[in-house]
């Protein structure tokens, strides 16, 4: 696939950082990390490679605004486009030498996410998307699994961890969905989690509590690839609200109702 050249800036910048990332994750016990909060950490390298994508993108395209995880939001002179950055989504993966974490960029464009990028350096895999150009995965174009019977399916979610309070829905969620399906699997990376399910590796995801750099660039590489998502409640905005299920189109009214019962 020929991309844009806002593409080609997002994917250039991704395997910058994955590299750098790289080098670091082969000496994991050395890096230096410091306590964010109860279970969630963030490493030298991950402000390492938030310098580099913020280097590179606003490099590229100084006027656009930016949202990241590791630094401030930034307005920027072009109030239309920003930059949704989540430097390394799988952070507590890639501490404990866990080869399952991504680069995650997403290009939002009055308001609506139409670009993204989420690369997974360790097993050099690259997903990406442009709004109305299809999902791809290196060469090869992506779309969601056609399982049309739960209990054929996998799905994957997020375990809410020390200090989230979250634990009681997702509980209810489990008692309910685990009954009628195939598995779930909780792999530790949102960004990784959506872009399975456009490569048709899982059936749907669901998770709750989810910031935009989570999921920006995993919802347009979904929806691209054929998937259906909604914020958990249906009238709230899906990158504000944090919390999304996303399924095949077969699958997605039946899995919809039982996360939402």
């Amino acid at each position: 696939m020929v991309g844009s050249a806002n593409l080609n800036i997002m994917i250039k910048a991704a395997r910058k950082a994955g590299r750098s990332l790289v080098k670091d994750f082969r000496e994991v016990e050395q890096l230096q990390v410091s306590m964010k909060g109860a279970g969630d950490f963030v490493s030298r390298a991950d402000i390492a490679a938030e310098k580099i994508l913020k280097d590179e993108l606003m490099g590229a395209r100084p006027t656009y605004g930016w949202c990241a995880e590791e630094s401030a939001e930034e307005e920027g002179t072009d109030p239309t486009r920003r930059w949704i950055v989540d430097p390394l989504d799988g952070t507590t993966n890639f501490l404990h030498g866990l080869p399952h974490w991504a680069v995650s960029i997403a290009l939002e464009h009055k308001g609506q996410v139409v670009a993204g990028v989420v690369f997974d350096p360790a097993k050099d895999e690259m997903f990406f998307a442009e709004k109305g150009a299809g999902s791809w995965m290196n060469d090869s174009r992506m779309r969601v699994s056609g399982r049309s019977h739960m209990i054929e399916a996998i799905f994957a979610t997020g375990l809410p961890f020390a200090g989230r309070g979250d634990l009681p829905d997702t509980l209810k969620d489990l008692g309910r969905l685990l009954p009628v399906c195939a598995g779930v699997r909780r792999w530790g990376s949102a960004a990784l989690d959506l872009a399975y399910v456009a490569a048709g590796r899982y059936d749907g995801f669901w998770e709750r509590r989810l910031k935009p750099w989570d999921m920006a660039a995993g919802v347009i590489i979904a929806r691209e690839a054929g998937a259906l998502l909604e914020p958990m409640d249906p009238s709230a905005d899906l990158l504000d609200s944090g919390n999304v299920i996303c399924a095949n189109e077969a699958l997605y009214s039946h899995f919809a109702k039982i996360i939402r019962a």
